[in-house]
């Protein structure tokens, strides 16, 4: 199990459009159609990471917790399925059904969308605010697998409220650690 960080991109990036099919519906999806009017939550995850299955349910909840605030999530997986085909678009629609994620679990087939975000683990996550610029990038909370620290949502959770309450986020986080996006070979 790879222990990768993610790249702190810089803070006030504009986040990069996109349109991407939805494993769940079927339909295409854009960021200008799922965005939050507060703020935006985009995580890169994939199926059979074992950081992203400890996370799972704390990502339900979360999208639970906050989609009645303004804030969009949107799950995308980037990873490279002739190596790994359980994280292929039909085992994402299982996965996303048998969780009940409330929010879409799109396909980045070509990897341009994680490319353009600088993704580099899974869980990786971005949250942009009412105008689509990063406030903040890092980590969902301390907890790791077999760290013992439970899965709270701390970090996300903290970055949201601020900007629910129109407060700058503070820009000291932490990276995201987990395991490698799994890149097509050229």
């Amino acid at each position: 199990m790879a222990r990768t960080p993610s790249v702190m991109t810089p803070l006030g990036k504009p986040a990069f459009d996109f349109t991407l099919p939805d494993t769940v519906s079927g339909n295409n999806l854009s960021l200008q159609t799922l965005k939050g009017t507060t703020a935006t939550v985009i995580m890169f995850i994939c199926n059979h990471c074992p950081f992203v299955k400890h996370v799972n349910a704390a990502l339900v909840q979360l999208g639970n917790d906050y989609k009645d605030k303004g804030v969009g999530f949107i799950a995308i997986s980037s990873n490279d399925v002739a190596g790994y085909p359980q994280d292929g678009p039909e085992q994402m629609k299982q996965v996303a059904e048998e969780l009940h994620y409330p929010f879409p679990y799109l396909y980045d087939a070509t990897q341009e969308v994680a490319k353009a975000y600088q993704a580099a683990c899974t869980p990786d996550f971005f949250i942009f605010d009412n105008n689509l610029l990063l406030a903040y990038r890092g980590q969902l909370d301390d907890s790791r697998p077999g760290n013992e620290k439970p899965v709270t949502g701390a970090d996300i959770r903290n970055a949201l409220d601020h900007l629910i309450a129109g407060k700058p986020v503070p820009a000291d986080q932490k990276p995201s650690i987990g395991c490698n996006i799994k890149w097509r070979e050229s």
